[in-house]
């Protein structure tokens, strides 16, 4: 097993060392292929989770646009720990921006990542319970707009 690949499948993709050794061997040590393999297997994980209990999380505030817009979200996970894990308020920080970005939030989950048009929010918050291990969801948000 090549280690400078496991390290970068890593890099990429934030998964656990072990989950980047098991994808290369199921995808015959191919990057490309590896990576796609746990992005599936990252959604399988979030479907399990789907049905746990939401009690922590954090409300993120954002501001955009020089004051004219702005934005609260409810981010909910399971446990306080994760809460204040680093990927867990950026990951709230990224909803928030890409809720600033939108005049239409209604079909927030659908709509394409900013940052990633290959990737829709609800892609975006699955690979982040797959890294995690616990169920997230937006319970709510508010976005404001100078002058509407």
């Amino acid at each position: 097993m090549d280690i400078k690949k496991i390290k970068f499948l890593r890099e990429q993709t934030g998964v656990s060392i072990s989950d980047c050794r098991e994808a290369l061997d199921q995808n015959g040590n191919d990057i490309k292929k590896a990576s796609l393999w746990l992005k599936e297997q990252g959604i399988k994980k979030a479907a399990k989770k789907s049905d746990r209990s939401t009690g922590q999380g954090v409300i993120e505030a954002y501001v955009h646009s020089g004051g004219k817009i702005g934005v609260l979200v409810e981010l909910l996970c399971e446990t306080d720990f994760v809460a204040k894990t680093q990927e867990y308020t950026q990951l709230a920080h990224e909803i928030a921006m890409q809720i600033s970005a939108m005049k239409d939030v209604k079909a927030l989950l659908k709509q394409e990542y900013i940052r990633d048009p290959q990737m829709t929010i609800e892609d975006l918050i699955k690979s982040t319970i797959a890294k995690l291990g616990e169920n997230i969801q937006v319970k709510r948000f508010y976005r404001l707009e100078l002058g509407e």
